[in-house]
């Protein structure tokens, strides 16, 4: 194993699962489509129409259908780094469909990290479990801030760091590699948020737990949604089967009414893009800060 960090996310083994994953994702993101639900909840609280929706990490375009029946006036752009995801969306929105839109939705390849777009372009960013895929969140956020527009809203899910805690554990003393992605906490999200420049930020987490009858089905869906373990410190190679064992027997302490949990964290949270202070004659101001 190298001296790097083994946690860090190989983005080109990150975009072939993803690539890989699109004919099976619709059928096994069950969580992806509820935490989509409970996101679109939290608009119901949020009195704001934007004009533009930039959908980063779209996927196979849920989460964009489902914008645009909300905000049939907005344009919808959906990024995704995996192009195979983007051409499942347009799969999915089948000409029938456009009457019931005002605008079709645009499809674009790109990684959030460095979006293909204007800066002030877009007047709110929805982004549904893709952070976790980013080596540097602080990375993403500048790119959100940059994109919106003063006074947009940037809103987005991503897992904490009890996501998978019992299968983490089940790994735990196996061998020397790694085997569960590292999630970030939700405070140093909501620190990032300001540190970037985002105003009033609004964080708050649940759990949510899936059952599977083995670790084999558990295993079966991360692989059908793209939720391989690409961290750069993953074992090299085929998986032997003494390890497969040893997980499956240490998992088994967890059972309970004859199922096995698996614990995700989900964090959300919300931000905005301040509005831009002018002058009385339109020129913008300046705040420039001094330290004693």
């Amino acid at each position: 194993m190298s001296d790097a960090d083994p946690f860090t996310i190989d983005k080109r083994l990150a975009r072939l699962a993803f690539e890989r994953a699109a004919a099976t994702y619709d059928e096994a993101a069950v969580l992806q489509r509820e935490v989509g639900a409970r996101m679109l909840a939290r608009l119901d609280y949020i009195k704001y129409l934007p004009q533009s929706i930039l959908d980063a990490g779209s996927g196979t375009g849920q989460g964009s259908r489902e914008l645009l029946r909300r905000y049939p006036k907005a344009s919808v752009l959906a990024l995704d780094i995996a192009l195979a995801m983007l051409q499942r969306s347009q799969a999915r929105m089948p000409r029938r469909w456009l009457p019931f839109f005002s605008r079709p939705i645009a499809h674009v390849c790109g990684d959030i990290e460095h979006v293909p777009l204007k800066s002030s372009s877009i007047g709110m960013v929805w982004c549904n479990l893709t952070l976790q895929w980013t080596n540097q969140p602080h990375q993403v956020f500048a790119e959100m801030l940059r994109v919106l527009q003063p006074g947009g809203l940037f809103m987005f899910s991503t897992f904490g760091p009890d996501t998978l805690k019992e299968l983490r554990q089940a790994y735990a003393g196996t061998d020397g590699y790694s085997h569960v992605h590292r999630f970030t906490d939700m405070h140093d999200l909501g620190d990032m948020l300001v540190e970037t420049g985002f105003a009033t930020p609004v964080m708050d987490m649940e759990q949510i737990t899936m059952t599977y009858s083995d670790v084999t089905s558990l295993m079966r869906d991360l692989k059908s949604i793209g939720a391989h373990n690409v961290t750069c410190g993953r074992r090299q190679g085929l998986t032997g089967k003494s390890l497969l064992q040893a997980v499956t027997r240490n998992y088994e302490q967890f059972r309970r009414a004859g199922l096995l949990p698996a614990t995700f964290e989900v964090v959300y949270g919300h931000a905005w893009k301040s509005e831009q202070r002018t002058t009385a004659d339109g020129r913008p101001v300046i705040e420039i800060k001094t330290h004693s």
